[in-house]
């Protein structure tokens, strides 16, 4: 017995040694990310930014774009704005191009876009230095001086599987306030990314070193998912072993000779054993729910059948025989549309005319009429993306657990989460929900039982995102805050006490071989 604990103590301590600057660092980076995230462009700011589509003249309409560009074919998506090197074009993506949602041959959106230019109809064959920075002089607004910084396949704030399409990235530098750094996809020319000083700077201390980036876009780069994972189930067994190694050292009824529950002398030893007692659960639970987030070994993979949008929306886009014209289409829409978005939903031929801060206007692509739905006839539509029948459909009017939104600098904030919603519960294998916008309707998410158990064992457990508490901010970053620094002290004590423990015994391996080397006898070719 007494063998087996001092083995529990010596796999504490030097597991502890390796692993507690990581535990300080997953702390104080994580209070970080609460006020500054990982660099993106959400879409209502890439809609903030682009040009109003009334201001610029559009000379091809679609359908003479998509001959020129030799498209004839169905597409999967038809958009037109003022995208790319500060002109208004069409960017259209074949359907052939896109199997499905999780097909193995599906590819990554941006990767078979074709940008064609609406005055000419020349499509895109390469972005330059030059195109990069209409582009993003055309972001950033008039008046706003800035140099391009050459290209990069990805760099510390962009590592993002939604960029692949897009590498490799022109950096263009602003000279505004903010100092931003934008980034222009390669084969489109838009501006796919934003990155303030502000963000920047705190980053590396934030999302950059709290994700271990520093193995990403290097050598390390194959392994970076395993170094992860690794370093997560080490240290949970690292903590777990703390915590027994405390409880059994603590005496809860009576003291130790120095007159307190713990028998260490040392300052540092006594608050790393106190802390660990209290913040032990909390280090814990932030640890592992930080190792579900990688879902390690696909655990989170239902295995599930990907939806059959194309059943749903009756087909691909194809183009009315007789389309309404652009112009039409722009004067039925709102003030400052930045872009129109033809595409088939529902057995419907729409355009979707997106203004910033406001829902899209839904027309009819032939009659430029605002459309509106049928009673049923969505959820009729919706009932087709999977084979198994619908259990309910339910309409949300607020936020719950599984359908809510987050600041948009957060991991998860900035998508699109409008309301009402709704949400088609199918009765199949997977208990699958479909999230589907009812005025555009557009499928919002798919969320099964597995992706549900994950949004507790990560989202729950991580973010602490609970509908109720988040909606008593500040609480919430009282809570998470305090316990942060409870957990940053745990592992700071035990950084000091490992960094000690290595120096006790380098300089008694020193003494011990510092009497062998005097003794030896000199080599002659030292004498």
């Amino acid at each position: 017995m007494v063998q087996a604990k001092r083995w529990l103590f010596l796999v504490h301590r030097w597991l502890g040694v390796l692993l507690c600057a990581f535990f300080a660092m997953w702390f104080i980076s994580g209070v970080v990310m609460m006020y500054v995230g990982y660099p993106k462009l959400t879409p209502a700011e890439r809609l903030e930014h682009l040009p109003g589509l009334q201001d610029t003249p559009v000379l091809l309409e679609p359908a003479q774009a998509l001959a020129a560009a030799g498209l004839p074919g169905p597409l999967q998506d038809l958009r037109l704005a003022v995208a790319s090197a500060g002109r208004a074009v069409y960017l259209a993506t074949p359907v052939h191009e896109l199997v499905g949602a999780r097909g193995k041959n599906a590819r990554l959106p941006g990767s078979s876009t074709v940008v064609i230019d609406a005055g000419t109809g020349t499509v895109l064959a390469g972005v330059d230095a030059s195109h990069a920075l209409a582009s993003a002089a055309a972001y950033a607004g008039p008046q706003v001086a800035m140099h391009h910084q050459g290209t990069v396949q990805e760099d510390a704030f962009t590592h993002s599987r939604a960029l692949y399409a897009h590498r490799p990235l022109h950096r263009v530098q602003l000279e505004d306030a903010a100092g931003t750094l934008l980034y222009v996809s390669g084969t489109t020319g838009e501006v796919v990314r934003d990155a303030t000083r502000t963000e920047r700077i705190w980053n590396f201390a934030g999302a950059w070193i709290h994700w271990l980036y520093p193995f990403r876009g290097n050598m390390f780069n194959a392994y970076w998912t395993d170094i992860v994972n690794w370093l997560s189930i080490l240290g949970i067994a690292v903590t777990m072993l703390g915590a027994v190694v405390g409880v059994l050292r603590w005496r809860f009824t009576g003291t130790y000779r120095n007159g307190r529950h713990s028998p260490y002398p040392g300052t540092m030893m006594r608050w790393h054993h106190t802390a660990g007692l209290v913040f032990a659960a909390i280090t814990l639970t932030w640890i592992f729910s930080g190792l579900m987030s990688m879902n390690p070994w696909r655990i989170f993979d239902s295995g599930a059948a990907p939806l059959r949008a194309a059943a749903m929306h009756g087909g691909p886009l194809v183009l009315p025989a007789q389309p309404a014209r652009v112009e039409a289409l722009l004067a039925a829409a709102p003030a400052n549309v930045r872009e129109l978005r033809w595409t088939r939903t529902a057995d419907h031929t729409l355009v979707q005319a997106k203004v910033p801060g406001a829902s899209a206007t839904l027309l009819d692509a032939a009659s430029a009429r605002v459309h509106t739905w049928q009673p049923g006839e969505l959820e009729a539509a919706a009932a087709r993306l999977l084979p198994a029948p619908v259990e309910r459909i339910d309409t949300l009017h607020a936020y719950d657990t599984y359908y809510y939104t987050r600041d948009a600098h957060t991991m998860g904030g900035g998508a699109e989460k409008p309301l009402p919603v709704l949400r088609v519960v199918f009765a199949d294998a997977q208990a699958s929900w479909v999230h589907l916008d009812p005025h555009t309707g557009t499928v919002l998410g798919r969320i099964d039982s597995h992706r549900r158990v994950s949004r507790w064992l990560f989202g729950m457990l991580h973010s602490w995102d609970w509908i109720p508490l988040l909606a008593l901010r500040p609480l919430w970053d009282i809570v998470m805050i305090v316990l942060s620094l409870g957990g940053a002290a745990l592992s700071l004590t035990g950084v000091v006490i490992g960094w000690r423990r290595l120096g006790t015994k380098l300089r008694a391996v020193r003494r011990q071989a510092s009497p062998q080397a005097a003794a030896s006898p000199l080599r002659p070719d030292t004498a």
